[in-house]
């Protein structure tokens, strides 16, 4: 059956809608966005109660007119304020406790007879959900996305009240966590016969050259009485932009019937073959979009889009990583689901702006650690070309913290694992599926039974792509564990590779989390030495890329492990960004006795953290990222780049150059580059010209005498010059430069502006070690959301407008407000600096 064009679906305002003689009807099924005019309390307004118990706060004619008004998403905890005395292993912010939200909504009368339901992207955490006062449903993680059913209690031409409370437990997270609904909302709306949530999956089980073999398996969900349903499906290639380009590539007309009984689902299973087929790789991101529909004894119910991408993946224990046939080395990074400044509440456009960062630096691969992601990240990956292993758990049924995970993995660990593959399967980006990270049963003898069921509940849902899980102790890879997944990964252990793979040569290795450098932007402490325990001083750490905890190791080490053992899929970096809590060295978490199997390294650590608990510790975030909090590049970054992007003429040098104390005083200077030798010059006299030896990674001049003046070096590759760094040094402090990523923006209320402010010298050079109060101001239509500056040991409130320069930059954090277009300006200045400016338009979206 070939629909009219009067059939045809599209989008509109966020749902799909019958175009044509149907328009005056009513949409076939509408996703509305839900996060606007909900109203907050950070307070438990009344009793704890029992699920499906009637409680004040959940009925409608409850008062809440004194109640916060705000859109989602939000995270209550990073509007702090910051504490001392809160745990700095979740940020020192108050991200725990009891909150309700209630959102007042008027149903139009012509939705009687649809069904009605609540998507919630996540909440965090321990979520109850209630419509006009009835119970309807809840989910206790904070990470899963879930759906509850409004459709029996709501009230279609009347006024509806759904109330949500959740409880975010102390002590239930490692690192900060956020507290609210801090993801997006969704209000659903479809026919009594429809696609079941996450109700298609695309595969592509045949791709060649010339043809692809295109799977779609539809869930029918019939709401109503008895029937007959048949599914229709079109695809269509997507632009770059997501939009569809041209006529269908391929079409299949539905079968016969099927009987569709009441109150059950049905499965609709479809083929079509789509010629020459455009692949979906990290270089060219190329997607299509099945657009299916449903019909009900010959009347269309039901449209859906599933986006998806044509592709091949394996894993080989020998070759790694396979794209289309053709290994991709994974140059991947881990990151923690919080934006910084912005906290934990989902912003598109930050986790874009973070992408686009690592892709400068070579990233092709995330690791979404360790938990389900956004929904947003994953399309952005679709569309931007990395690929992703998606983690389910932090812990399984024994505990890293006394409320986290475990208290619910017996109840729910199953459904939250095929919630979160469901939803994600059909995202060309997603290669994996990581069912742990660390789990503390590696060392129970029957430990493994649990990685292999879980295992098993993945490939129930999803045989097109692998498991993995992130094991940090060596006897994984001997003791079962091995076994229960189908790619190994390894954290913290280039020295195992060789091991495992003569021990288990056909099972496919992977650096699941490696490195863990710490560094502070722009810090750099002397004498400089290989002992990674050293470089710490003042609450920061050294520069110089050469410090690690115990148990992890610099880039170096990492680099050779893989260089040695080629047959390594690649590795995931801890971390691609800095991130809130877990502020190591400078934390007192017993959890990091984990890391740990030697008796005597444990005693020792113990020591070392029971040492840390007597005093105040200052640190409110990592120093693991290779770009620090507010997204400023550390040196780190380059070192990466240099590895990951061999074929870009780059070179880069540290430390800068400002050191009037050091004046004679043996100051080393490293130099990241592309280039395999390279001239270091000082005040135009040659320090040496290095050439870059086996297992070397960075070029070292550790004898430099430190004098003012021109650090250059130039680096060669293949005896021919190649690239240049200089860095020099400064006249002090005289102005500030503003630098907008973006000066266009979208009058959405959700696009920003990331503005860096830079202290620099009457010449225009950045001026290091300078920390001059900056104040932000703006004018127009919009407002500074929040400001930083990369240091971890900052505790100014991130929605103050002031913010002291660290190493010689800020940043501010602007966004368009809804629906009003226009000019803003925005200022920031600096006693004796003056000031600076830089114009944005907000433009109607």
């Amino acid at each position: 059956m070939h629909l009219p064009k009067r059939f045809l679906p599209f989008v509109a305002a966020g749902f799909i809608a019958l175009a044509g003689a149907n328009a005056a009807e009513a949409p076939i099924r509408e996703r509305i966005a839900f996060n606007a005019d909900w109203r907050f309390t950070k307070a438990d307004a009344g009793p704890a109660p029992a699920a499906g118990a009637a409680t004040p706060a959940a009925q409608p004619g409850f008062d809440d007119a004194a109640w916060r008004k705000l859109a989602l998403p939000h995270d209550w905890g990073i509007e702090g304020p910051f504490r001392q005395e809160y745990p700095n292993d979740t940020g020192k912010l108050p991200w725990w406790g009891v909150a309700w939200y209630r959102k007042h909504f008027t149903l139009p009368a012509a939705d009687a007879g649809r069904r009605i339901y609540l998507d919630i992207d996540g909440a965090m955490s321990n979520a109850q959900v209630w419509i006009n006062g009835r119970h309807v449903g809840g989910w206790p993680y904070g990470y899963a996305s879930w759906r509850v059913d409004l459709t029996a209690h709501v009230k279609p031409g009347g006024a509806n009240v759904v109330a949500v409370r959740l409880d975010n437990p102390p002590a239930s997270s490692r690192w900060y966590p956020g507290g609210g609904m801090y993801r997006n909302v969704w209000l659903v709306k479809t026919a009594p016969v429809h696609v079941a949530q996450y109700g298609t999956f695309v595969t592509t089980p045949v791709v060649t050259q010339a043809s692809a073999t295109v799977n779609i398996d539809v869930t029918v969900d019939n709401r109503g009485a008895a029937t007959e349903v048949q599914a229709a499906t079109e695809i269509y290639a997507l632009d770059a932009a997501g939009k569809r380009s041209g006529q269908p590539v391929a079409r299949k007309e539905p079968a016969a019937p099927a009987k569709a009984p009441a109150g059950a689902q049905v499965q609709l299973s479809q083929a079509l073959a789509v010629a020459n087929p455009r692949l979906w790789s990290t270089a060219s991101p190329q997607r299509y979009v099945a657009v299916t529909t449903i019909t009900d004894k010959g009347r269309l119910v039901d449209v859906v889009e599933t986006p998806f991408g044509i592709r091949t993946i394996a894993f080989d224990a020998a070759r790694g990583f396979l794209l289309n046939g053709s290994r991709l080395t994974i140059n991947g990074v881990c990151q923690h689901h919080d934006l910084g400044a912005l906290g934990a509440a989902i912003n598109t456009r930050a986790l874009e702006r973070q992408l686009e960062i690592l892709r400068e630096m070579g990233v092709n691969a995330i690791r979404t650690s360790h938990n389900p992601p956004a929904p947003e990240l994953l399309e952005l990956t679709d569309r931007m070309g990395f690929v992703v292993v998606a983690e389910a758990f932090d812990t399984w049924g024994i505990g890293k913290t006394p409320n986290d995970y475990h208290l619910h993995f017996d109840k729910w660990h199953e459904k939250d694992l095929r919630a979160m593959i469901r939803r994600d399967r059909n995202h060309p980006s997603v290669i994996a599926w990581s069912i742990g990270n660390e789990i503390v049963e590696q060392g129970h003898p029957e430990g493994w039974k649990v990685a292999a069921r879980l295992s098993e509940i993945a490939r129930g849902e999803d045989r097109t792509r692998p498991t993995t899980a992130a094991y940090n102790h060596v006897g994984s890879g001997y003791n079962g564990f091995q076994g229960a997944v189908d790619v190994f990964g390894y954290n913290y252990k280039p020295h195992e590779y060789r091991n495992f793979h003569e021990h288990a040569p056909h099972i496919p290795l992977l650096g699941s989390e490696t490195a863990s450098t710490v560094s502070s932007r722009g810090e750099y402490f002397f004498p400089v030495g290989d002992d990674q325990s050293k470089g710490l001083a003042n609450f920061q750490v050294s520069s110089y890329d050469l410090s690690a905890p115990p148990w992890a190791s610099p880039p170096d080490k990492e680099f050779r492990g893989q260089d040695d053992n080629p047959f390594v899929a690649g590795e995931f970096v801890w971390t691609g960004f800095d991130y809130l809590g877990e502020p190591t060295p400078y934390n007192n978490d017993a959890t990091n006795l984990l890391n740990f199997t030697d008796p005597a390294q444990r005693q020792r650590m113990a020591k070392e953290l029971e040492s840390l608990k007597k005093i105040s510790v200052p640190s409110r975030s990592s120093y693991f990222g290779i770009v620090d909090l507010a997204g400023f590049r550390k040196d780190r970054f380059y070192l990466y780049q240099a590895r990951w992007r061999p074929e870009l003429p780059m070179a880069h040098l540290l430390p800068h150059w400002n050191w009037p104390e050091r004046a004679g005083q043996v100051t080393p200077v490293h130099l990241y580059t592309s280039g395999d030798e390279a001239e270091l010059f000082l005040n135009g006299k040659s320090l040496g010209r290095k050439q870059r030896g086996p297992h070397e990674y960075r070029l070292r001049w550790d004898d430099v005498v430190y004098q003012p003046g021109t650090l250059r070096a130039v680096s060669y590759r293949n005896g021919k010059p190649w690239a240049e760094d200089t860095v020099r040094t400064t006249g002090a402090a005289a102005k500030l430069l503003l630098s907008a990523d973006r000066q266009a923006l979208r009058a959405d209320g959700d696009d920003l502006s990331f503005v860096t402010v830079t202290i620099a010298d009457r010449d225009g050079l950045p001026v290091p070690r300078t920390a001059n109060r900056v104040t932000f101001s703006l004018t127009g239509p919009g407002e500074i959301v929040a400001t930083d500056n990369g240091d971890p040991t900052s505790f100014e409130s991130f929605q103050s407008p002031r913010r002291n320069a660290f190493n010689g930059l800020a940043l501010a954090i602007v966004r368009p407000r809804p629906g009003q277009a226009g000019k803003m300006v925005l200022t920031a200045t600096a006693e004796g600096l003056g000031s600076a400016q830089v114009a944005l338009e907000s433009k109607a979206p």
